[in-house]
């Protein structure tokens, strides 16, 4: 995913966990490297949909910097950015783009829970009170500071991969599986999964190819990737053991 041409970019990070909730890791038995808070960060053209760019692991300022650094790797031209108030998104910016940026943040005003009692309140989605938009480096356009293309994409990852979905067993167990799981649902995503409302895939939209692929190309991309096998030695028979 390299020189990909694009205008308008938005960029989020969305929570999971891997073998267990943050909270509860310290009194996990024998819990493995990576365990707990697992974020995704992604970053999408709003015009094709395309995910250009996305990371796996924490949320601090460390992941910001590799994040946008990624980001602008795979950019061919300048392009307004959108992210939301994470603070951590201030310094990664101006790290990885420079002045060579259209950027602004989007933050979100919340007020309460929006539901009323016990379990409904507890796992209910804050109520969105307001915004407020704020132009951070270059000259971004206000008409087109939004999150909501990456934020829908958010509501694709959770459906798509059962490894999202709240309160679920299916959460992941290892973090390098979670890393696998969320690599081949974006290769799917953006060159097998038609957009409903673009008629295409993503990455045939945004000119990466003219063909939709299935998932027998993804197959041998993983088979051509993968080290050639090394040649067997000799058989060597084995004499049987005789136990009394």
């Amino acid at each position: 995913m390299r020189n990909v041409k694009a205008s308008v970019i938005q960029c989020d990070e969305i929570w999971s966990f891997t073998y267990a909730k943050q909270k509860n890791v310290a009194a996990a038995k024998e819990a493995p490297e990576g365990a707990g808070d697992t974020w995704t960060w992604t970053a999408l053209d709003s015009d094709s949909k395309l995910i250009v760019s996305y990371m796996v692991g924490g949320r601090d300022s460390e992941y910001a910097i590799e994040f946008m650094d990624d980001l602008r790797d795979r950019l061919a031209n300048r392009v307004q950015l959108t992210t939301d108030g994470h603070k951590a998104y201030l310094e990664a910016v101006e790290g990885a783009f420079g002045g060579d940026v259209d950027y602004a943040q989007l933050i979100k005003i919340y007020g309460g829970p929006t539901g009323s009692k016990g379990h409904e309140k507890k796992y209910s989605l804050a109520e969105c009170t307001g915004i407020k938009k704020r132009a951070v480096e270059g000259n971004p356009d206000k008409t087109l500071i939004s999150t909501s293309h990456v934020e829908r994409q958010n509501l694709t990852m959770r459906m798509h991969m059962r490894r999202f979905t709240r309160l679920t067993n299916g959460f992941s167990k290892k973090v390098e599986n979670h890393m696998h799981a969320v690599a081949l649902h974006f290769m799917y995503y953006n060159y097998c999964r038609i957009h409903q409302t673009l008629k295409v895939t993503p990455a045939m939209a945004s000119g990466l190819t003219d063909r939709l692929w299935d998932v027998a190309d993804l197959v041998a991309l993983v088979d051509a990737n993968e080290p050639a096998p090394k040649k067997r030695g000799p058989y060597k028979k084995r004499q049987p053991t005789i136990s009394n």
